[in-house]
């Protein structure tokens, strides 16, 4: 019996059993619901090949398109108490950041680097919404005012991309005190005439939204993004209307004037290094024309011209005979 069982099972087994097929290999889009292989997945950056669907991408993997040659080098954060309150709900606030840090490998939900995009020395601050909902607490606040005080230093744009569910709640009133300290770590970065750019992405809400993700020079989104600052559940249940459709996305913030341009993840890097030149190169202002004195209409139909033109004309026109 124990020959049967410990060797003819076993062979039995290895010929009729399939090998074991990774879970991971394919993904389902949540808008359209197709498949998509995980390398063909990846090789989009994470936006379906089918509908256009972006999808949330790491932080990491971010840094690694928007640099040149993926190269850069990542800003050293000020380190902050772990867990001030004592915070415990059905988990500890100590565990809940001990199992983030294990699944991202990150020490908080903001990640700051500086290198070269295009050519020109970059800080960027990212947003890992793996790491509790890219939440802002004490961490990530003074982590973009490190990355605001390092842009001065180095003379360079700072471009901020948020992911994130808003304040931390464990944090308490020590998380929304990070608000107007990201409102002044922004001032900084205006007042040494240096551009501030926002590259909103799917969520962008609470008081991330109602601080400094709202105060870029121009602000930049991703397609389809979620950008608000209470669900809009909440708000429909409040006001007790029906919202319009595609309330809270992109194209409606853009549509409002409250987002400047939707631009689609394969485009973002481009875009970026296009307004980097663009305002940290600002062109010659044009010499201004004076149209004539006031009150002194001109004869319709006659353009007008400014008064050296009018009397260099005067002067080449011939002497009547």
């Amino acid at each position: 019996m124990s020959w049967l069982t410990n060797y003819v099972r076993p062979k039995i087994r290895a010929l009729v059993q399939r090998e074991d097929v990774p879970d991971n290999l394919w993904q389902q889009c949540p808008a359209c619901e197709q498949m998509i292989f995980h390398r063909e997945l990846e090789a989009a950056l994470n936006v379906c090949t089918h509908c256009g669907h972006h999808m949330r991408l790491p932080a990491l993997k971010r840094l690694e398109v928007l640099f040149d040659d993926g190269a850069y080098d990542r800003v050293e954060l000020p380190r902050v108490m772990a867990d001030p309150l004592r915070f415990r709900d059905r988990k500890r606030y100590g565990d809940r950041l001990k199992e983030s840090r294990a699944a991202t490998g990150n020490d908080d939900a903001l990640i700051v680097a500086f290198g070269k995009m295009g050519g020109r020395g970059t800080v960027v601050a990212a947003f890992d919404f793996r790491f509790m909902g890219g939440s802002m607490g004490m961490a990530v606040g003074r982590g973009l005012i490190a990355a605001a005080r390092h842009a001065v230093l180095k003379n360079a744009p700072l471009i901020a991309i948020p992911a994130s569910g808003g304040a931390r709640m464990q944090e308490g009133i020590l998380s929304l005190m990070q608000m107007p300290r990201t409102v002044l770590a922004v001032d900084e970065v205006r007042e040494a005439g240096l551009p501030f750019i926002v590259v909103l992405t799917d969520p962008t809400t609470g008081g991330v939204t109602a601080s400094f993700a709202m105060l870029g020079d121009i602000a930049l989104a991703e397609p389809g993004a979620v950008i608000g600052f209470a669900g809009a559940r909440v708000i429909q249940e409040t006001i007790r209307e029906k919202l319009p459709q595609g309330f809270q996305r992109a194209e409606y913030l853009r549509d409002h004037g409250m987002v400047d341009r939707v631009v689609h993840r394969h485009q973002i890097r481009d875009e970026l290094i296009r307004l980097n030149d663009l305002l940290m190169n600002p062109r010659a202002g044009q010499k201004i024309v004076p149209l004539g004195e006031p009150g002194k209409r001109r004869k319709a139909g006659k353009p007008a011209v400014a008064d050296g033109d009018e009397q260099d004309r005067n002067e080449e026109r011939p002497a009547a005979e």
